[in-house]
């Protein structure tokens, strides 16, 4: 891996000069390709719904050596079952903002105290072939931040260390196909599990941002 040694001494200050253009706007929207769906006439028609608001946070353990807290779904739910993602869901009526409603969809599935998030910004909103539009809330979290996990939604939380994730030769470019269409999508390295979809992007977004790309 070509990681530079700088990155094994990321502390909680540095983070927050990296990722300080992200306290107010940041950048612009990221993204994805919209599923195609087979019309009348065997032609092709884009998805017909606008997405919908979503938010996921994207928290940063600030132990001896840094690491971003991830989730695996449980095996039964009727989305996504089983894959690994960021705490986060759907941004309710009743959120005052994307902020508001990342910390209380971690606190759901995962016990996650919002008074011990440090708040930094946010990454680019991410539109998904699901129909969704993302937008990722980056957090900094104590080495232990005491976490209780919903048995409904987590099956499991791992971590990706910050070295992985700044590496620019981790992420892979990968190919599927869907429905007659090829996708390409992201996916990172762990020795346990499958990051892919979102979840990956957002993290290539965020490596981008940390590394001055």
């Amino acid at each position: 891996m070509n990681v530079p040694d700088t990155i094994f001494h990321l502390d909680a200050a540095i983070l927050r000069a990296r990722l300080s253009a992200l306290r107010h706007d940041g950048p612009g929207v990221q993204l994805r390709d919209l599923p195609v769906l087979p019309d009348a006439t065997g032609g092709a028609r884009a998805t017909p719904r606008p997405p919908v608001p979503a938010a996921v946070l994207v928290p940063i353990i600030m132990g001896p050596l840094p690491g971003i807290l991830l989730t695996k779904r449980t095996a039964h739910l009727s989305a996504h079952a089983g894959q690994v993602s960021f705490p986060g869901g759907r941004i309710d009526a009743g959120d005052r903002d994307a902020e508001h409603a990342a910390l209380r969809e971690a606190q759901e599935e995962i016990g996650l105290d919002p008074a011990s998030v440090e708040l930094i910004g946010r990454l680019p909103d991410y539109i998904t072939g699901t129909g969704y539009c993302v937008t990722p809330v980056v957090g900094l979290l104590p080495p232990d931040p005491g976490l209780d996990l919903s048995p409904h939604e987590v099956e499991s939380v791992l971590q990706l260390p910050l070295s992985v994730v700044l590496d620019p030769d981790a992420p892979q470019r990968r190919q599927r196909m869907a429905r007659g269409v090829t996708r390409e999508f992201w996916v990172w390295p762990h020795p346990e599990h499958e990051i892919w979809g979102a979840t990956a992007a957002i993290l290539v977004n965020l490596a981008s941002v940390l590394r001055g790309a």
